[in-house]
């Protein structure tokens, strides 16, 4: 048996090397991670999304056979003329076309969420529509500090550093000396047995150690004491990059998710002004004071002011992913 350790003053220094490596694997796993979380938003609050869509279109449609059945009625009476039926009909068309693609959305956005949850495709899951108005965001003071502290990219860029930091050290310890010890335990004889037939012992130990000086390497060390400095410098400069970088996401992802939480709420007030002017325009048709033209406007006008809050919701659900992924939870 043979026990062998070969000790070199860089011995410690490969070990910071390690440390590092592993430290820059745990900041892009969470790079990785924080990614997923922003895909899974997207695919989770697209679906919500879409069966709102759905069930507006479903409204729309229902709006739709419900004006066809009024400009009939009004036709019969004589009140209106044929072409304002005409128009219905078209319009009841239009809206049972977009019930069938707000419908194939719908079945789209639930397949590409069923990928994400279940190792096996399998879609029997529901959700839960909880998009509201969100809470106002954290002053921009705060978001930076937190994204300054918890980024992972930040942290990936200071663990390569300090990962050339200790492979510049390991490359200047490898012009020092090394020792290696050994220990040796066992049978050094020509019979295999604890004690020879004299009665001595056959069983041993003995021990040696050896004392390494580089001489000459033809020039590889003083190389690779410059190749790891100029990886240092390589990751001072992204180390610089990361944190402009950061400022600059930061700034933008808060913008983004501000405005479009602001318009949030412009949006709503929009989506319920619509809904007013449909009743009020129907109301003003039956009364003939309005056209066939201004009431399908304003079922239009209502199914795109619905749809517009709604996309503006994921909007502000996604700007808030993205900003997180910089800063984590806050």
């Amino acid at each position: 048996g043979d026990v062998h350790q070969a000790l070199s003053p860089g011995m410690f220094a490969q070990h910071g090397v390690v440390r590092a490596a592993e430290a820059l694997a745990r900041a892009k796993a969470e790079i990785a991670a924080r990614g997923l979380t922003v895909t899974v938003v997207q695919a989770y609050d697209g679906y919500v999304v879409a069966q709102r869509k759905y069930a507006t279109a479903q409204r729309a449609a229902g709006e739709a056979d419900h004006f066809l059945d009024l400009s009939q009625k009004l036709q019969s009476g004589g009140e209106v003329a044929n072409s304002d039926v005409i128009k219905a009909k078209i319009q009841d068309h239009q809206q049972l076309r977009n019930l069938q693609e707000a419908l194939l959305t719908m079945n789209k956005s639930r397949l590409d969420l069923a990928v994400l949850l279940f190792p096996d495709f399998n879609e029997n899951f529901t959700v839960v529509d909880d998009l509201r108005l969100p809470d106002p965001l954290p002053a921009f003071t705060e978001v930076q500090a937190t994204g300054m502290k918890n980024n992972p990219e930040i942290k990936a860029a200071l663990a390569a550093l300090r990962q050339t930091d200790q492979q510049v050290k390991v490359a200047w310890m490898g012009m020092l000396p090394t020792v290696g010890i050994d220990y040796f335990y066992g049978i050094d004889a020509n019979q295999f047995a604890v004690r020879d037939r004299n009665g001595l012992h056959n069983l041993g130990y003995s021990a040696g150690a050896t004392l390494q000086f580089p001489v000459w390497n033809w020039g590889a060390s003083y190389s690779k004491v410059k190749q790891a400095d100029l990886r240092r410098q390589q990751a001072h400069v992204e180390l610089g990059a990361a944190q402009r970088q950061l400022l600059a996401n930061l700034r933008s992802f808060y913008e983004e998710a501000e405005t479009s939480r602001a318009e949030l709420e412009s949006l709503s007030q929009s989506a319920e002004l619509a809904s007013d002017s449909l009743r009020l325009t129907t109301l003003r048709y039956q009364a003939g004071e309005s056209t066939v033209l201004e009431v399908v406007d304003a079922q239009n006008t209502l199914t795109q002011a619905r749809n517009a809050f709604d996309d503006g919701q994921i909007r502000f659900q996604v700007a808030l992913a993205h900003l997180q992924t910089l800063t984590g939870t806050f």
